[in-house]
């Protein structure tokens, strides 16, 4: 349950401005119920309409209490039906337009463009998914995946829509970019993992290129296993250089 701030003894009845709240404050109520929420999902949501905080002089946001009962019901939705933030965004108005609503059902899967999203695991299950669902899983704006597909960070298929990889791309792009890393930043990693690629490629050509289909099998196989090790190798480059240069 939210808890409401309420005005001390002698304070007498707090006006809306009074009861008014920050970000921060709004992130330290929310958190009670749901200990994963960040300020940039919070801000994410704002950015989709789903709420609209005041605005200081000063351009800093404050949150009425029915804001912060709203983003709950949204995070409930997310967490408890998996509904895309679009329908949840209709039936949310459609409430406060005073319209007797039900809401949407979606079970753990739901049907996309070109396949189905698994919503518990965050998982794209077939081969393509749409750009909405996209967005979804990334948590970011439209304006956003523009940016990351104009520096090659993402990119859709040649069929059309995305696969399961581009879309943990994404969710990590959107990561990084919490933390200050943006897209012209990233386009370096990109780049040396297709050179990082390449050379797999090298290892692994004449095998696909062999007359046995077992030795073909077998280069999957093995693309598979240089690709891990690569990851780690990377992986141990980078917190070596860390605990070379922070200490």
């Amino acid at each position: 349950m939210l808890r409401t701030p309420t005005g001390g003894a002698g304070h007498g009845t707090a006006t809306a401005d009074d009861r008014a709240m920050s970000i921060g404050a709004v992130l330290l109520q929310l958190r009670d119920e749901f200990p994963e929420v960040t300020i940039s999902k919070i801000r994410f949501l704002e950015a989709e309409g789903l709420v609209e905080p005041q605005r200081t002089p000063s351009g800093y946001r404050k949150f009425r209490p029915d804001d912060v009962e709203r983003l709950a019901q949204v995070l409930r939705m997310q967490r408890d039906h998996y509904l895309p933030l679009k329908v949840i965004r209709e039936h949310l108005d459609a409430l406060a337009r005073g319209e007797q609503a039900s809401l949407p059902s979606a079970g753990g899967q739901r049907d996309l463009t070109d396949g189905l999203w698994d919503a518990e695991s965050g998982r794209a299950t077939a081969a393509r998914i749409g750009r909405a669902e996209l967005l979804a899983a990334a948590e970011v704006t439209e304006s956003e995946l523009e940016e990351w597909e104009s520096y090659g960070l993402v990119a859709p298929t040649a069929e059309g829509g995305y696969d399961a990889e581009t879309v943990t791309v994404a969710k990590l792009v959107a990561d990084l970019g919490r933390f200050g890393l943006e897209p012209r930043h990233l386009r370096a990693m990109r780049g040396a993992a297709e050179r990082e690629a390449g050379l797999i490629e090298q290892v692994v050509a004449p095998l696909r290129r062999h007359r046995n289909p077992q030795t073909r099998a077998h280069a999957e196989a093995t693309a598979k296993e240089l690709a891990e090790l690569s990851v780690r190798l990377h992986s141990a480059f980078v917190q070596t250089a860390l605990g070379i240069r922070l200490h």
